[in-house]
């Protein structure tokens, strides 16, 4: 997707470990992922490796990918006992499936939107029979642009490329804490299975 690292991955944890030390909930992706009773987790684009870290402090096997080598080299510094591979997300074939494939903080959105099918189709690849695909991102950034020519709703763009890709949609929240959905919010948090 990106040819050289966009982010500073000890700046971009370092805004999680400030909110975390002030009171704020930081694991509300990693708290859902969990109410599904995953025994394994791919965190696809997992930046700097909060979420995985989350998933394994409760006993999930968990890989991390990434395709920023800042965001890699600051999860491997945070937690050097679990597996983080630099990838390409849209390209990513690690052989192996998963209970659960997480997209969370806008990781669609960070991808090309030449790509995005590509990422879609490549992420449920890794979804295990009964399996979840879950994916958390904006609606107002305009996932669906390059899929119909402009910045529209997004959904049902994302929705057809998992269809596409062999997944059916479960459950949509309007966030990770499960606050009901209404058609025309900015947020949504998707649940595509197997």
């Amino acid at each position: 997707m990106f040819p050289m690292s966009r982010f500073d991955g000890g700046a971009y944890q370092a805004r999680f470990d400030a909110l975390a030390e002030q009171g704020v909930d930081v694991h509300g992706e990693a708290t859902f992922v969990r109410s599904l009773s995953p025994v394994s987790v791919l965190d696809a684009g997992c930046g700097s490796g909060r979420v995985a870290i989350e998933l394994a402090r409760h006993d999930i096997e968990v890989i991390g990918v990434d395709v920023d080598p800042s965001m890699i080299a600051e999860a491997r510094r945070r937690a050097p006992a679990l597996t983080w591979v630099e990838a390409d997300l849209a390209t990513l074939a690690l052989g192996r499936v998963f209970d659960v494939v997480v997209m969370a903080g806008n990781v669609p959105l960070f991808c090309p939107v030449e790509d995005r099918r590509a990422l879609v189709r490549a992420c449920a690849a890794h979804v295990g029979p009964g399996g979840a695909l879950v994916a958390g991102f904006q609606l107002d950034r305009g996932y669906g642009a390059g899929f119909r020519g402009d910045s529209g709703y997004g959904l049902d763009d994302y929705d057809a490329a998992c269809q596409d890709a062999g997944l059916a949609l479960d459950e949509r929240w309007a966030t990770w804490d499960r606050q009901p959905f209404i058609d025309g919010g900015d947020y949504a948090v998707s649940v595509h299975r197997r």
